[in-house]
């Protein structure tokens, strides 16, 4: 089907006005299509006027415009082409048949293996609204939704507006209450035997809604999402003058979901593993918690105000980002958000701002010329690094002038939409300042700044210097720190609050500190280094630091000195032995076992040194657990455990857990730590077919089918590698969700020797099944099935020959253009071209 380009959006926004969409859906026509007739309302402002609409349809029966009916053979591409239209009121219906999805766009059809139940949910964003009605997809042209449904009659029905039976309940007959004007990729629907907990709250009905293999773990959270969700609510009412703009608040967690969440308005949809099933950290729990906030804050940045085109999306996602930080920190028990975001979330931006592919926060509309372009640009970039970049904006505009500017822009554009210019605008009234010249240095620009500090001796002190590269204003504070030789602690002095390019040195009298660490509070977006003292310091005393946020951004600058050659690995390895026994925040300890794992590990080490490396995590953890045998701290206890597991060279402990159903001291395996250890032992050999089949006779869920295809797909054996080859690439059956775990099963670093001949096979293969699948499918075998381990010259090469004469599809050549140019960072780390030294300066 045809994208839509920027162009075309703007001269159709142009002739057109969207008043109203009149949807009925029947979802009782069998397992391969549903019917959809669409009544657009919508004026014409130019006699004359030649536009389309857009529509994906399995077969397209009637089109009818002001009641004369039209030839459905005109239909073409997804577009049906509107021509001569008169200028004023129009009608028009469309009256189709449209095909389910199993790739999660579009409308997704689902079928519970465990009790056979089917589901059916919409992702309409962010251009796949027409394959569940006919529309104006672009966001610019919004317009009341009135939605009816006819649904086997035992199922529920759920969608922007608060849903009721119509009828006979035999008829299975539902309407939704009319929205407000709302973007066509915001449409939601849901509908299945859901299990549903529903409360009140603020005068609105609020409800949870899962599948019903999941109700009991629905049920044991519910108390805590309900908790976290009222109390984000009536913290996002404090801070906006406007109140939440819509009549219910659902929140369906649904199957086989490809994003982490989506905002639509008055139904929030959420993968379904936000539903714990197995045991998960606090962590994990936050993270969860994170999400409800950042999908709420949309119903204002998104739902409210929308963007104007695709090229603004980081007016919903960065503001999201940041307000479910800054909200979960205010407003729920979880106090350390921001260490989190650090470790977790802050490396995302950084990494994506650091390839080839990278792009301004807010770039220019024809920057984004189409929306597979656009589609392209949810990444850590408009997240992770657009929060960080509020973040700097706060701590210089300061909150009461940030929060005044939001509610003015709020007022202006309500339901309407809204340009990086009209946000600026806003904040410049409210503060009184050149905010539109700290736009054009922060979200016009790329690539990430470093700041590295000198440290030097003085005749009666010390003086510290701070080299800044790049273009950027910055407003952070640099932490000083003493060490206590005798407890091994970090004693803060007053910290400095230090503007760049304004302030260039400091000098004190008195004995120079022994830590001085850049950014300490987080609050900009840069790289930093460390003087020599420093590094010696935090390799001595890292774990006698006081404060999480603190550590947290020491080891994200680890994680980026080793990335750019200027820390070998092995250091990195030996803080992690000396100071994450120690650490306190779960966060801090997921984030560093993965990099050390996943990283480290298998791509920045050589395979004669991964050993050792594998050795150093199963020894850090195996102090962890014992620290945590008292159960004080089951969250390090499991993350511990998972790195263990997933670090174990000799299958025989994995055995003894699994024959005894626990790890001594606890946890117990539930199925998400048996199918981890099942994983480990099917690569290290030590499982057989029969291995699996018993595993997913105990656990025969949807999870538990993912295992059982990323365990099958992890045998060292030849038969197996090539079933799993054949699964993926030359059939169309899988999920995105059952592809995405055969691919990840696929390819191990100990089976180098196995998988060599399939290295050559993987590009080409990978960019037919895209081109024939979609952007969703060659997200998961671009990301998840690349051969990352093979850091090697010829890996690259095939890369790099596929994306010149492949022509792969754009989400694919994204894909595959991030992944080699990790590969090259991984290449130039292994080979030391830039190797690094104790003082791991930037």
């Amino acid at each position: 089907m045809s994208v839509l380009t920027h162009d075309e959006a703007q001269t159709r926004a142009a002739l057109i006005g969207l008043r109203r969409y009149t949807i009925d859906l029947d979802l009782t026509r069998g397992v391969e299509v549903f019917g959809s007739i669409t009544s657009v309302r919508f004026c014409v402002r130019e006699a004359g006027t030649d536009t389309f609409i857009q529509l994906e349809a399995a077969a397209l029966h009637r089109v009818v415009l002001d009641g004369t009916t039209l030839d459905p053979a005109l239909y073409v591409d997804g577009r049906y082409p509107l021509t001569g239209l008169g200028q004023g009121e129009h009608e028009l219906l469309l009256d189709a048949d449209m095909r389910y999805s199993h790739t999660g766009e579009g409308m997704h059809r689902f079928t519970d293996p465990t009790d056979g139940e089917t589901y059916l949910y919409t992702m309409c964003c962010m251009a796949d609204a027409p394959k569940v009605f006919g529309c104006f997809d672009q966001p610019d042209l919004k317009g009341v939704f009135e939605v009816t449904v006819t649904a086997p009659p035992e199922w529920t029905v759920l969608g922007n507006g608060i849903a009721e039976r119509v009828g006979d309940t035999a008829d299975g007959r539902w309407r939704l209450t009319a929205t407000k004007p709302i973007s066509t990729y915001l449409m939601a629907l849901a509908a299945g035997p859901w299990h549903s907990v529903r409360t009140r709250h603020a005068g609105l009905p609020f409800g949870l809604h899962v599948r019903r293999s999941l109700a009991a773990h629905l049920d044991t959270d519910a108390d805590e999402i309900f908790d976290i969700t009222r109390r984000c609510f009536d913290r996002y009412h404090e801070i906006f003058d406007e109140p939440y703009p819509f009549d219910s608040y659902d929140q369906a967690f649904v199957p086989e979901f490809n994003s982490g969440a989506m905002e639509n308005p008055g139904l929030v949809t959420f993968r379904d593993e936000f539903v714990f099933r197995s045991a998960v950290t606090e962590a994990e729990r936050q993270s969860r918690a994170m999400v409800i906030a950042h999908e709420m804050a949309h119903m204002w940045f998104g739902d409210l105000v929308t963007m104007r085109w695709w090229d603004d999306i980081w007016l919903n996602e960065s503001f999201a980002e940041y307000m479910g930080f800054h909200i979960l920190t205010e407003a729920t028990h979880y106090t350390d958000t921001w260490a989190d975001f650090g470790v977790r979330r802050k490396n995302w931006g950084y990494d994506a701002d650091q390839r080839p592919s990278t792009h301004p926060v807010a770039p220019e509309p024809d920057g984004v010329p189409d929306t597979a372009a656009a589609r392209l640009n949810f990444d850590g970039i408009s997240y992770a690094k657009g929060a960080s970049a509020l973040r700097q904006l706060v701590a210089w505009l300061g909150e009461r002038h940030f929060f005044a500017g939001i509610n003015d822009h709020f007022t202006l554009h309500r339901f309407a939409n809204a340009t990086l210019a009209d946000f600026i605008d806003s904040l410049a009234r409210a503060s009184g300042r050149d905010v539109h010249a700290w736009a054009d240095t922060w979200l016009r620009t790329t690539g990430v700044d470093t700041l590295t500090p000198t440290v030097s001796d003085t005749p009666n002190g010390w003086e510290l210097r701070l080299t800044h590269e790049g273009s950027r204003p910055h407003q952070l504070t640099i932490g000083l720190y003493d060490l206590d030789q005798a407890t091994s602690r970090l004693v803060p002095r007053t910290p400095l609050h230090w503007n760049v390019p304004d302030d260039v040195v400091h000098t004190a009298d008195g004995r120079r500190p022994d830590l001085v660490l850049v950014n300490d509070a987080d609050l900009t977006y840069a790289k930093i280094g460390f003087d020599d003292r420093s590094w010696a310091t935090i390799a001595a005393a890292l774990a006698g630091l006081p404060n999480a946020l603190s550590r947290a951004v020491i080891w994200n600058a680890a994680r980026d000195l080793v990335r750019d050659g200027k820390l070998p690995p092995t250091a990195y390895l030996d803080a992690l032995r000396a100071h994450l026994p120690q650490e306190s925040d779960v966060a801090i300890v997921q984030g560093v076992l993965a990099f050390a794992r996943t990283q480290i590990a298998d791509r920045y080490l050589t395979a004669k040194q991964r050993p050792a490396a594998l050795a150093t995590l199963t020894d850090t953890c195996r102090d962890l657990l014992r620290r945590t045998h008292d159960g004080s701290a089951p969250g390090l206890r499991l993350a511990a455990v998972r790195t263990l597991a997933d670090s174990a060279t000799n299958p025989a402990e994995l055995d003894e857990w699994l024959a005894a159903g626990t790890v001594p001291g606890g946890p117990v395996l539930d199925p998400e730590l048996r199918w981890r250890l099942l994983l480990r032992r099917a690569v290290l050999g030590a499982a057989t077919p029969a291995d699996i089949e018993a595993e997913l006779a105990r656990d025969s869920s949807a999870t538990g089918q993912e295992g059982a295809a990323r365990c099958r797909a992890a045998l060292p054996d030849p038969a197996a590698k090539e079933a799993a080859w054949t699964e993926l690439f030359d059939k169309d059956d899988l999920s995105t969700y059952l592809a995405t775990a055969t691919a990840e099963g696929f390819w191990q670093p100990e089976q180098h020797e196995l998988l060599r001949a399939y290295l050559p096979r993987y590009f080409p293969a990978v960019a037919e099944v895209a081109a024939r699948r979609g952007p969703a499918i060659a997200q998961a075998v671009g990301r998840f099935g690349f051969p990352q381990y093979a850091v090697d010259a010829s890996t690259l090469r095939l890369g790099e020959e596929c994306l010149r004469d492949a022509n792969p599809i754009p989400a694919l050549r994204r894909r595959f253009a991030d992944e080699l140019d990790d590969l090259r960072r991984a290449l130039r780390v292994r080979e030391g071209a830039t190797a690094g030294h104790g003082g791991a300066q930037g």
